[in-house]
């Protein structure tokens, strides 16, 4: 089982140099808002994909006055993954020492969940949204769906620069699209495959944290082009609309992950509380998925489990994390919300070694 057992942060946001040894079970960051606890969940997660769940901007992430944000971590199984985040040069990506090319091999040895407020955006934001976390589960489940992703992303980029020539170049037009159609093809089949699997599990974990509403909820997956319609016919039916936009309007590049309920979006039925147990129930069952389908570990960024849940709802969300037996970082401004005596009978199954607890003040986090 890989788990983090020692991190290092320098030069990120508002966090003091950061060397600390960690619990392999459930890690607690308590303090005051804009101490900094979020920032070392964002640190973890910075490592493991390259990006901010945060904010898409580099500049805020390094330490005002520093040039660059470094990261390092050692797991429990011996690997050592380091990242160096610079406002001038490229980033610095490494693997037991050695220089990575792209996150593949990082995102596969440290796959990782956050249930945090920006996972609300599965709910009330774009398709993007939905798209990003349906293939992260596709990419650590379903072998071969990376392949095809690029070969798709690729043919799209050539078929998109076709579309906005001043003369369309048809020849080469049909050799991207048969490109992009195979392509398209694999990568549709393999969301499909995957959602196939993901789904009982989700009907099991919102079961266990609220389950009134399984009844009614739909997930529904549409797949960017017309059910029962071949993409190769699509395409050359909106091939005007196409050239007039200068982009593909068909395709797994538009897919979606409609969460429904009674046909209508979730997000303008449920109350915040119920879409914080939806969003949760949908993380932890990619998270589990990837567990029982590979044996391998995930680990579980929780920022901020009380606001916006109930005590009741809340151990139910943290029983239900508990029962994982994956390693959890959890923040929280006051530790009394998460260690109230309900709730505290959660940590009774686990001995005293198996949590740490953390008190960040001003960017410094002591234990």
């Amino acid at each position: 089982m890989s788990r983090i057992e020692k991190l290092t942060v320098t030069g990120l946001r508002n966090l003091a140099d950061v060397a600390i040894e960690l619990s392999s079970r459930v890690n607690i960051f308590h303090g005051e808002n804009g101490s900094g606890k979020t920032s070392l969940l964002e640190a973890i997660h910075l490592l493991s994909s390259g990006r901010s769940f945060r904010s898409a901007k580099l500049d805020p992430l390094i330490t005002h006055g520093l040039e660059e944000a470094v990261v390092f971590t050692q797991l429990s199984d011996g690997l050592r993954i380091g990242l160096a985040k610079s406002r001038r040069r490229r980033h610095q990506l490494r693997l037991q020492e050695e220089t990575q090319r792209n996150w593949e091999s990082v995102a596969r040895s440290l796959p990782l969940q956050t249930i945090d407020s920006t996972a609300f955006q599965l709910l009330e934001g774009g398709p993007k949204a939905r798209r990003r976390f349906l293939d992260w589960g596709v990419f650590h489940v379903e072998h071969g769906f990376l392949s095809a992703w690029r070969d798709s992303k690729k043919s799209l980029a050539n078929r998109n620069a076709l579309l906005k020539a001043p003369r369309l170049d048809k020849p080469q037009l049909e050799a991207w699209d048969r490109e992009f159609v195979a392509a398209s093809v694999k990568v549709d089949a393999h969301r499909s495959a995957y959602l196939e699997r993901f789904l009982p599990v989700f009907d099991e974990v919102y079961t266990q944290l609220e389950g009134s509403h399984l009844g009614t909820l739909e997930i529904r997956y549409d797949r960017g082009w017309a059910e029962g319609s071949a993409l190769h016919d699509e395409l050359r039916r909106t091939l005007d609309t196409d050239r007039r936009y200068g982009s593909t309007q068909l395709g797994p590049q538009r897919a979606d992950l409609l969460l429904l309920l009674d046909r209508t979006p979730a997000a303008d039925v449920l109350s915040r509380g119920q879409q914080k147990i939806l969003v949760s129930a949908l993380k932890i069952a990619q998270g589990r998925l990837l567990s029982e389908s590979l044996g391998i570990d995930c680990l579980y960024l929780i920022d901020d489990l009380p606001s916006e849940l109930d005590p009741e709802n809340r151990a139910r969300v943290f029983a239900t994390l508990l029962s994982l037996n994956a390693q959890l970082f959890v923040t929280c401004v006051e530790l009394e919300s998460l260690l109230l005596a309900k709730e505290g009978e959660l940590f009774s199954a686990l001995a005293p070694s198996e949590i740490a607890q953390f008190h960040v003040e001003h960017g410094r986090i002591t234990a």
